[in-house]
């Protein structure tokens, strides 16, 4: 239980998606298609037609279009986030989640119509943000951004390169973010449109990286002279920022959702070994040192699962969620690594190997600590919160 109202739509979906992960996608785990950048193309289609079938394909966008709150889609996406599959089989990851929540709430009808509704029937997409930071680029303070926009007669011309861009291989939706204002002036941003593959957008390379579950990997890209018009202008010019935070929060919060079914997965896993092998006379599980670790995992996934849904809340009240998003995002990803690490001790040896789910989750849960902000980020901004706060206080 969260301590929240869960309504009966949600449960529902929960339960279909949880029986189709189950049942459908957790078999495909040992896929030779799941490749060190993440399962391929042809993995993709396979799932997601599997999900289509089962009619659990984006199930937290409603066949009119509505979009469940975010405490109802925690719901679904903690129950999709039971394999590393599972939400790429039914189209709840990160980007595209994202991406469809930013299209849904800023995109006019006709980008709808020609981005979002392909999103929604399972293509995949790329958000063109971050930069390479050996070149002063934008990370966690996108106000270093330096890819450029620059307007003309016909429309934009942008120039830059990113770095770090999920699903950028495969994509054929891309939302590429680029300052918009002259050298010298404050920087502000726009977000634009594109179909992909485009000529003008190139990729240089595929990272390695520590985590695999993202179709596409991370790559490094190139734009050259990409060529668009206004209507490629997602909301209004110069405001790229503000959509970014409309689009962010509630990601920091869906990757809390997915990477807590996967932690719990993990936990799963681990306790079934735990009380079925025997050291020292007795079941692992008999240990102190391994029951122990097993219920601080507990503690810890009900902890987070609060703070999910908390923050869900706060934004479905309507609050901006910036700060509740940085808390959650924090809490939860560190709760979330400390139970998939805990599970790798539990399973000694067998924790280490490719053998079970819980090694390649460790490896994720890893990188989430870094994703969508690194805890230390979130930490200096809510520390200038507490700070604005106390000195408005002591000047009152």
């Amino acid at each position: 239980m969260t301590g929240f109202p869960l309504t009966e739509r949600a449960l529902a979906i929960a339960a279909r998606v949880e029986a189709f992960v189950r049942e459908v996608v957790i078999p495909y785990e040992g896929d030779p298609r799941r490749g060190s950048h993440g399962p391929s193309d042809d993995l993709v289609r396979e799932l997601r037609e599997k999900a289509r079938a089962a009619g659990v394909l984006t199930p937290h966008i409603l066949p009119d279009g509505t979009h469940l709150t975010q405490v109802e889609t925690a719901t679904v996406l903690r129950k999709s986030g039971l394999s590393p599959l599972g939400p790429v089989a039914v189209n709840t990851m990160a980007p595209d989640e994202g991406n469809m929540f930013l299209l849904g709430k800023i995109g006019t009808p006709e980008q709808k119509a020609r981005y979002l509704a392909p999103l929604v029937a399972g293509a995949r997409s790329a958000f063109f943000m971050t930069e390479p930071a050996a070149e002063g680029g934008a990370g966690s303070d996108p106000s270093m951004l330096r890819t450029t926009a620059t307007r003309t007669n016909a429309g934009w011309v942008i120039n830059g390169r990113k770095a770090f861009i999920t699903g950028a291989q495969g994509a054929s939706v891309g939302i590429v973010m680029a300052r918009s204002t002259p050298p010298g002036e404050k920087v502000a941003a726009t977000m634009f449109l594109v179909e992909l593959p485009h000529p003008a957008i190139r990729i240089e390379r595929v990272l390695d990286t520590i985590d695999g579950s993202m179709p596409g990997g991370h790559a490094v890209v190139a734009i050259e002279d990409l060529r668009v018009d206004d209507t490629a202008v997602l909301g209004a010019a110069d405001e790229g920022f503000r959509y970014a935070q409309i689009r962010l929060a509630p990601a920091r919060l869906s990757h809390c959702m997915r990477w807590h079914g996967a932690a719990t997965r993990a936990q799963e896993v681990a306790t079934a070994y735990a009380v079925r092998r025997q050291a020292f006379g007795k079941l692992l599980i008999d240990h102190e040192g391994v029951g122990f670790m097993l219920a601080e995992n507990e503690i810890d996934l009900q902890q987070a699962a609060l703070m999910t849904d908390w923050c869900g809340a706060a934004l479905d009240a309507g609050l901006p969620g910036t700060r509740e998003s940085s808390m959650a995002k924090v809490a939860v990803s560190e709760a979330l690594y400390r139970v998939a690490d805990r599970c790798v001790q539990v399973m000694g040896g067998t924790g280490v190997t490719g053998d079970t789910v819980v090694e390649g989750v460790f490896r994720d849960l890893r990188a989430f600590r870094i994703y969508d902000g690194p805890t230390e980020v979130h930490k200096w901004s809510l520390a200038k919160g507490i700070k604005r706060a106390a000195l408005a206080e002591a000047a009152s």
